[in-house]
């Protein structure tokens, strides 16, 4: 773990900037007028030195590095947001900024909700393939006839259920059904944690063993190409809310110096960007689950195509989008 020390000598430059920048912006004396002040360097450095304050916090640094750093996040967050903007500017930034930039300051909580959601999926998808009866330990028998139907080769609309009877009454469907996943795993977090990891693990889980018993009952070509392309969306907002409520629970747990209100009312402005993006996803997820993948004359390996696309766009939105600006 990296010392106090090193911490301080690694990022005082930026700290020292930040200073400089809000002196000018308030009126201090500085060696910069409010006129050179970069709104956009500005916005990037309150990003870092947000990142830098849950650094700190997460290794118990001295109370002085903390207290600066608290000080210096706040006096920023009211600077930049004390003029709110709405529409699409403020969708736009939220979109080109704001959440891939707290998705990357929450990386810590993502790897731990991914982990939580992939290990049953691949564990329970084994267990299932390897002994299909188990199947019955997870579903109905009523629930996996209608498996089979929904994704048997024959069927005019794949993964489409009797219920629906056209594309726009499973967009809605899907909707609610992945918006409802996602709050489990989000509202979790109020308890101390528990419930996010309990809702992942148990979707996990859920997902193993349906892949596991399609996969041994000869449906995979279907069930894989209905699932490859929305699933970059939807799997990704799944694990995103998580995060979101490992967020939300950790703060409860270990507030720190701050009361449990206040921790977790920190928590909820941060994790609350990431319930907007996991939104956004959702919203791309459905669309694409009931108008592209259950379309049965598109060709596989059209969709394994796309599919491949998105998962790129995915994962490169969120690793660079936003960068550029700091």
């Amino acid at each position: 773990m990296m010392t106090p020390l090193h911490f301080q000598e690694l990022y005082e430059a930026q700290w020292t900037e930040l200073e400089t920048l809000l002196d000018a912006l308030t009126g201090h004396k500085t060696t910069i007028s409010r006129e050179e002040v970069s709104g956009a360097r500005l916005a990037a450095l309150y990003r870092h030195v947000c990142e830098h304050l849950a650094l700190a916090r997460t290794c118990s640094y001295p109370t002085y590095l903390i207290d600066r750093l608290e000080d210096l996040t706040s006096r920023a967050h009211q600077l930049i947001y004390q003029q709110r903007d709405f529409g699409l500017g403020r969708l736009r930034k939220l979109i080109n900024v704001e959440f891939p930039s707290a998705v990357r300051a929450h990386r810590w909580y993502v790897a731990a909700a991914a982990a939580t959601f992939l290990l049953p999926t691949i564990l329970v998808g084994l267990l299932v393939y390897s002994r299909p009866e188990m199947i019955l330990s997870v579903v109905s028998s009523d629930t996996v006839a209608e498996f089979e139907r929904m994704y048997s080769p024959t069927a005019e609309s794949i993964g489409r259920t009797r219920d629906a009877q056209t594309d726009w009454m499973m967009f809605g469907y899907y909707v609610r059904n992945n918006v409802s996943v996602a709050f489990q795993c989000f509202a979790g977090g109020l308890f101390a944690g528990m419930g996010t990891l309990f809702f992942l693990a148990y979707n996990g889980a859920f997902s193993g063993a349906l892949a596991g018993y399609l996969t041994v009952r000869g449906l995979s070509p279907t069930f894989y190409s209905f699932i490859v392309t929305h699933s970059a969306f939807e799997l990704t907002a799944i694990v995103l809310a998580g995060a979101a409520g490992l967020r939300i629970g950790h703060a409860l747990l270990s507030p720190g110096r701050l009361t449990r209100r206040q921790s977790l009312v920190e928590a909820s402005r941060e994790a609350i960007v990431l319930v907007y993006g996991v939104t956004c996803m959702l919203l791309v997820a459905a669309g694409l689950e009931a108008f592209w993948s259950s379309a049965s004359w598109i060709a596989p390996t059209v969709k394994y195509g796309v599919a491949a696309g998105c998962w790129l766009a995915v994962f490169s939105y969120l690793t660079l989008q936003g960068r550029r600006a700091g």
